[in-house]
């Protein structure tokens, strides 16, 4: 009995002796103690969790050389190898965790919307249920800070830059052709489908190396990575008809949507300010097919549009008005692959295709264009750590324009270009914490039709002050060949690039139901074309000596939170710009900038009406133009701008609904600038006449119906 106790003593012993203690203290960068971590040895169940004061102690049976692991929800894990007999009073010292919800977001120019989106504007439903955008990406955005409302254009103007200063990228892949077609002082829609896009980030300045050949802005459209259910939409519009399909299989799916328009039936009913020979028709469609691999997704995008009016547009130049008949076919194809591979890569290609024809006829004249244009796009990215991403690629454009001008008299004429450029960038993604963030990139780009080089380099930082509030900074250098109404004559003129240069300070304040942004930039200006004549022609003389600058401040205000089941968002930007371009004598202001701007949103979902109603009210100050009865050049302005819109969806059931909208109830009598005449009258005077919007108001009627196994999928989203 006296041997057995005496064992099992020794037992005990042995036991006792061989346990070890492990100990210290957990804090975080500055020495602060971290409460309620998770402290073990790596595979075993010996452990503890830190006090209030972060200390720690447990005892372990492990010996040699094991790893020790501390874990907390708002670090990085604490991973170290340690000899477990002498691990003891040790100080372990967490760093945050950049990857949490709360962490920095670099800002600065950027605007953004979709369920992705770290930071979000917008929500994809706000790009269509804007009142006043009729389903135009382009109008809804035109709500935001930063843009202006060129009325009798219809396309996007970002921070006194040209419409032309603004590229548009699917799923990272440039879109040569992103408008309808147009004529002088007929706006144009944006080409694209709202529904088919999951996000957008629409950039007013200072973005990404990885893009290029844009002066003000870029504008990003992501398509669905995939889509949730099968479904059939049936749209029915007092403008014409609408049909989609999307079918889901194990590791695909396929969406396809078809839209055929007419105005004719509606513009027998409304009256209009312009005077239609034939009313404008199109039939398009797209198509999106998405292929799910292991470690990637592969998207192919494809859409057409066939368009055709026919007008007589008053002149004042001209007894008589000018027809103008216009077709037009246009044609896009879209593939990337966006997967992993390795140990932290990531891996994005591309490639796209756009085709435009415009056949156009002005009374005796023809012209005929037609524009092919395609990018080879690769991007690498690796994720070096939490706090290091570095990115390089390569973009290769590829452009063939040509058009012929015959007036079936004496003139037939063919001009053109073609243009290859070739780029490469790179960028790396730094976060010094969650409060620090920096972004820098450099981009180099070859032009062989201006035989030149360029290198832009890139930068943003963004520091985060509090849970809710940020400060942004951004920089960069950005070139862009000469639009085509002057590159078109490059076989008679050697242009450069246009340039531009933009500074960015941007404060964001973020919280559930509350968004305020303020910015402040300033760009300039250089390289901009010059020609000495009256209208752009073959024998002007042009040159790049063309400078300017825009600067200002943009502020935008959104919330849910003020009455339940009421969003609004007010968007207010002051601007002040000057250039002298094109044939202007000095510099001026040019005709598209109104100095201040302000936007007005709201959307209401009453549960009683089973509706949703919304206005937009925007407003905007008379725009410059040029008066040759005047000696100062552009010395002229347009009253102020005004438009108040309303729209109403209307749920008969969960999957169909009735939608009615109107632009301009009030019938504001908007005057967007004046044509005049070339010569002056018998009194010396220049005649001259207003450039109005095609109609005082529009309206719209349609009835969506939504067919899917899924009762409450609808086309609200897509109103």
């Amino acid at each position: 009995m006296k041997t057995r106790i005496t064992f099992i003593l020794l037992l005990i012993s042995i036991f006792t002796f061989a346990q070890s203690t492990i100990s210290g203290k957990v804090v975080d960068q500055k020495g602060k103690p971290v409460a309620g971590a998770n402290i073990y040895i790596d595979g075993t169940y010996d452990g503890a969790t830190s006090s209030e004061t972060g200390d720690f102690s447990f005892q372990t049976s492990e010996t040699g050389n094991k790893f020790i692991v501390v874990s907390f929800l708002l670090f990085e894990t604490f991973k170290q190898e340690i000899d477990v007999a002498n691990y003891k009073d040790q100080t372990i010292k967490l760093r945050e965790n950049v990857n949490t919800l709360d962490a920095v977001v670099i800002t600065a120019g950027t605007l953004e919307s979709g369920d992705k989106a770290r930071v979000s504007v917008l929500k994809p439903l706000d790009i269509v249920t804007t009142a006043g955008s009729a389903g135009n990406i382009i109008a809804a955005l035109q709500t935001l800070p930063g843009t202006q409302n060129v009325g009798e254009d219809g396309r996007l103007f970002v921070r006194g830059g040209e419409a032309s200063e603004t590229q548009t990228f699917v799923d990272g892949i440039r879109v040569a052709q992103p408008y309808g077609a147009t004529t002088n002082n007929l706006p144009t829609r944006s080409r694209f489908s709202p529904f088919l896009f999951s996000g957008i980030a629409f950039s007013t300045g200072g973005y990404s190396a990885e893009y290029g050949e844009a002066l003000s802005s870029v504008l990003l459209l992501n398509t669905n990575d995939e889509e949730d259910h099968e479904k059939t939409d049936i749209s029915f519009m007092t403008v014409g008809l609408g049909l989609g399909n999307t079918q889901k299989f194990k590791k695909s799916s396929l969406s396809v949507n078809m839209m055929y328009v007419n105005l004719a039936p509606y513009q027998a009913v409304i009256p209009q300010n312009v005077d239609w020979n034939n009313p404008y028709q199109s039939l398009g469609g797209e198509t999106v097919y998405r292929y799910n691999f292991t470690n990637g997704i592969f998207k192919l995008y494809a859409s057409f549009d066939s368009e055709k009016f026919d007008l007589n547009q008053k002149n004042i130049n001209f007894e008589n008005p000018i027809r103008t008949d216009m077709n037009n076919n246009n044609f896009y194809l879209n593939s990337s692959y966006k997967g992993t591979f390795g140990t932290g890569w990531q891996l994005t290609s591309g490639i796209s295709y756009g085709y435009s024809k415009n056949k156009m006829t002005y009374n005796i004249t023809d012209v005929d264009n037609n524009e092919n244009a395609a990018q080879l796009k690769l991007k690498l990215q690796k994720k070096v750590s939490n706090y290091f991403k570095l990115s390089f690629g390569t973009d290769y454009f590829i452009t063939k324009f040509n058009e012929n001008v015959d007036d079936n008299v004496s003139i037939d004429v063919s001009n053109g270009y073609d243009s290859n450029i070739f780029a490469a960038y790179t960028e790396a993604d730094i976060l010094f914490s969650k409060k620090l963030a920096m972004k820098v990139g450099l981009r180099y780009s070859n032009n062989s039709l201006l035989n030149e080089n360029n290198i832009a380099p890139r930068a943003s930082l963004a520091y985060k002050v509090s849970k809710s509030s940020q400060f942004s900074f951004a920089y960069g250098d950005f070139s862009q060949t000469p639009v085509v109404d002057y590159i078109k004559y490059s076989k008679y003129h050697q242009f450069e690039s246009e340039k531009a240069r933009h500074y960015i300070l941007n404060y964001q304040f973020t919280k559930p139901g509350q968004t305020f942004r303020a910015e402040a930039y300033y760009k300039e200006y250089d390289n901009l074309v010059q020609y000495d004549t009256r209208d752009i022609q073959y024998n002007s003389v042009f040159n790049n000596n063309g400078s300017g600058y825009a600067k200002g401040i943009d502020l935008f205000w959104r919330d849910s939170n003020l009455y339940k089941n009421l969003e609004y968002w007010i968007s207010y930007s002051y601007i002040d710009s000057e250039r002298q371009y094109k044939n202007f004598p000095t510099m001026a202001t040019p005709s598209f900038v109104a100095n201040h701007s302000l936007s007005v949103v709201t959307k209401y979902f009453i549960t009683d009406w089973k509706s949703q109603i919304g206005f937009t009210n925007s407003f905007s100050s008379g725009r410059p133009y040029n008066d040759p009865n005047q000696t100062q050049f552009m010395n002229g302005k347009t009253k102020s701008y005004n438009s108040l819109s309303f729209n109403w969806a209307y749920l008969l059931t969960t999957q169909k609904i009735l939608y009615f909208s109107v632009s301009n109830i009030l019938g504001t009598q908007n005057i967007f600038g004046y044509d005049y005449a070339k010569l002056p009258d018998p009194n010396g005077v220049y005649q001259r006449q207003a450039v109005v919007p095609t109609a005082d108001r529009f309206f719209f009627v349609g009835f969506f119906w939504t067919i899917s196994q899924n009762k409450n999928e609808n086309q609200l989203k897509n109103l």
